[in-house]
């Protein structure tokens, strides 16, 4: 199934889509949650039948609404660094020999077409399209990433906007200053529940700068794929349902030095597939 949340921020309404293309349907998921939190993922997870078939729900018409992050506010955004071994090339460093792992503040998290402020003295802010994965299950301690995907919710289209300056340049040697400005993780606009995502290791990734191709990769490039990181994370951490996993970035992005860094009035355009599209345009911070 597909979820959506619609409606100002702070205000959202839960949503399904049913139907595709120029066929979509959207329905009231409030009869089944009053939102699509941490406690409804985990009982979705548990139990897909809570959700009705989307024919006996109410349509809703969402014309002219805000499409918000398709997940309330999660307790942790988890993110792992140079996870496509051409982005670590690009960013002069070896492949890792296990996940690099930082931290994003969950209230980066942010609508899929919201703009994306840069920050006060950037110089160097940057695009990230990657495969977000949500967790539906508590993780703890997995005996193998063969028993990991049954933790997953869904996936969604994810930005990890970064400021390289903050990040690599004042970061102290640890890369959040450069990753948790406001604005900086536009989410969705669709959670895809793992059923109709299809396969994560075979998904195509891609995102534009004012139309221009920057990035155009697959998960299949991924060093470490979604089982192996929820696996790998789970020795070190609980995830919890609703927590949100950035599972890194293919080449083709500003750090690079093939490309400029962002500039007011930017637009940046992202896409998997399967799991959509978003827009969203650079502003200042005010």
């Amino acid at each position: 199934m597909r979820l959506m949340r619609v409606g100002e921020p702070g205000r959202e309404r839960p949503v399904i889509v049913s139907g595709s293309g120029g066929s979509e349907r959207h329905h009231d998921l409030r009869p089944v949650t009053a939102d699509i939190d941490g406690a409804f993922l985990a009982a979705l997870t548990d139990d897909p039948g809570i959700v009705p078939d989307p024919s006996r729900l109410p349509e809703t018409d969402i014309a002219g609404e805000r499409v918000g992050a398709p997940v309330a506010r999660p307790s942790a955004v988890l993110c792992i660094g140079q996870n496509y071994a051409a982005h670590a090339a690009e960013s002069g460093a070896e492949p890792p020999e296990r996940p690099i792992l930082f931290y994003k503040s969950p209230n980066t998290v942010v609508g899929p077409h919201d703009d994306v402020l840069i920050p006060r003295g950037s110089r160097k802010t940057d695009w990230e399209v990657e495969l977000a994965v949500v967790i539906g299950r508590r993780a703890r301690y997995l005996d193998s990433p063969a028993d990991a995907l049954a933790h997953v919710a869904g996936f969604a289209i994810s930005n990890d906007v970064s400021e390289r300056a903050f990040q690599l340049e004042e970061s102290g040697g640890q890369w959040s200053k450069g990753k948790s400005c406001e604005t900086f993780n536009p989410l969705g606009p669709v959670l895809v529940t793992p059923d109709e995502a299809g396969d994560p290791r075979d998904l195509r990734l891609r995102s534009w700068v004012n139309g221009e191709p920057r990035q155009d990769s697959t998960t299949a490039d991924m060093i470490f794929d979604v089982a192996r990181l929820i696996h790998d994370l789970s020795q070190y951490l609980v995830l919890e349902p609703g927590d949100v996993i950035n599972t890194g970035t293919p080449q083709g992005v500003a750090v690079s030095g093939r490309f400029p860094y962002l500039a007011a009035g930017d637009v940046m355009e992202l896409e998997i597939t399967g799991l959509g599209r978003q827009r969203s345009e650079l502003r200042p911070a005010p």
